[in-house]
């Protein structure tokens, strides 16, 4: 028999620091989130101004690249919504992503027969801004008339007709030359036309606005770079608003059912069709919100920018950050946005000597994991069994790379590290499955209704009487 009066021997903490931040962040009333948020958010918007020395990107303007975050940070969540929160594969993302930006442009360039800011109904002072709803209901239509026939497919299926989708959208920019400019694409797209003057007289958001680093007015030294990142990062809070109200809502319960099993929650009286159609809908507009900051940012598209490789590194952002986790695929979205841009001015080695004294500690940090395995594999730990196992997936291709890439194709040392991208983005997802499959950030089940009410109910003592004894 077990003896009850024995008292119960405390288990010890294995959260981690992930965890130990959740739980502090949900003990927080909503105005106390909002105080520590906003502080945090006003540190982010003025990181393009002074960014720091370790995360400046040399050759690269590091405005530009927050610019482009904030564009990946709105394609992760929309995606997120698709994928993490519906359990639906979509392969063809980039095809919303590209209806948004070609919306834009087939309004707005002068080699568009559709445009209309040469004497048409769009003013070029407000014609971006115009555009920009056109472009989120299209997208949102596109994504309905899509998802309608094709959502009662399941699995590999589903991606394989998104995956088609994809392809469809870019062909048909690439084809019809009449419309779209084919490969030669659209040029001159609008942007916001905000605070003309003399010093800025395409206004601040023009691609000619370069900044003045020197002065002390931050509205001088930001770049237009930085001004689309402010702008991005607006549209982020209002689209993490209104999906975290849906999460938390009757639509966000429907969709943890259908990814979780589809099959029961049918059963369960979900009706799972018209939820996934809403997925694809909500996260097809927020797509399209996306392509439209492009392409007023670039004002410039052409179908080459919008290939099924970007549709898989959109996939890659919400995988690597933590799929179904909000704030997870935001920093997904910056490592895929940040990183090729960071590596962009560095090189393997210098010189081909160098090439050949890393190759050789290369070689040596291989054989000396091959000897550790087979003489200690055994005794290791969990975690040191999956760190010799990263180090040696490191060391081959670190190995190959020098080998081939360096020595033998470019002696000198001309590979590029920001060319590999999508090697060593395909490496970080293999070994995230060996190590993490959840992604960096993993989203955690929790109760959606009433979640922070029976949260500070239960770890905050109260005074007065809770439930039935009230």
């Amino acid at each position: 028999m077990t003896d009850l009066t024995k008292t119960p021997v405390a288990q010890p903490d294995r959260r981690g620091l992930g965890d130990a931040l959740r739980t502090w962040w949900d003990g927080l009333s909503r105005p106390a989130q909002w105080a520590v948020g906003i502080p945090v958010i006003l540190v982010l918007l003025a990181l393009p101004l002074y960014p720091p020395p370790l995360l400046d990107t040399p050759g690269v303007s590091f405005g530009n690249v927050m610019a482009l975050f904030a564009m990946y940070a709105l394609i992760a969540i929309g995606l997120n919504v698709v994928v993490g929160q519906a359990g639906l594969l979509d392969l063809g993302y980039v095809g919303f992503y590209a209806v948004g930006a070609y919306t834009v442009g087939l309004l707005t360039s002068p080699n568009s027969p559709w445009n209309q800011t040469d004497g048409g109904w769009l003013n070029p002072s407000w014609a971006w801004l115009a555009c920009l709803p056109i472009a989120v209901a299209l997208t949102a239509i596109s994504g309905l008339i899509l998802g309608t026939p094709t959502l009662r497919l399941r699995g590999d299926y589903l991606a394989i007709v998104t995956l088609g989708f994809g392809e469809i959208v870019r062909l048909m920019a690439d084809n019809l030359t009449e419309l779209t400019n084919g490969s030669l694409g659209l040029s001159k797209i609008a942007y916001p036309t905000v605070a003309e003057s003399e010093a800025h007289p395409g206004g601040v958001f023009s691609p000619g606005n370069l900044g003045d680093p020197d002065s002390w007015n931050p509205f001088e030294r930001a770049n237009n770079g930085t001004w689309w990142f402010w702008l991005g990062t607006v549209l982020v809070i209002i689209v993490l608003l209104i999906i975290g109200n849906l999460e938390r809502s009757r639509v966000g319960r429907a969709w943890v059912a259908i990814r979780e099993d589809e099959d029961a929650a049918e059963i369960m009286g979900v009706p799972t069709f018209k939820y996934k159609l809403w997925a694809f809908t909500i996260g097809a507009s927020v797509g399209g919100l996306s392509g439209a900051m492009y392409a007023g940012q670039v004002t410039y598209v052409n179908p080459k920018q919008f290939d099924i490789i970007l549709s898989m590194l959109f996939l890659c952002a919400v995988v690597l950050g933590g799929s179904g986790n909000k704030l997870g695929v935001i920093v997904g979205a910056f490592l895929i946005a940040y990183l090729p841009l960071r590596l962009q001015s560095a090189q393997l080695v210098s010189n081909e000597s160098t090439g050949y004294v890393l190759l050789a500690i290369d070689i040596a940090l291989l054989i000396g994991l091959w000897v550790l395995w087979r003489l200690r594999g055994q005794a290791l730990g969990a975690w040191a069994r999956r760190v010799v196992i990263l180090l040696a997936v490191f060391g081959v291709v670190a190995g190959l790379l020098l080998f081939g890439s360096v020595l033998l194709f470019r002696q000198g040392g001309a590979q590029n590290l920001g060319d590999l991208k999508y090697l060593y983005f395909g490496i970080a997802l293999v070994v995230m499955m060996i190590l993490r499959p959840q992604g960096l950030f993993p989203v955690r089940q929790k109760l959606l209704t009433y979640g922070r009410q029976v949260y500070q109910a239960v770890r905050k003592p109260s005074a007065e009487p809770i439930g039935a004894g009230r």
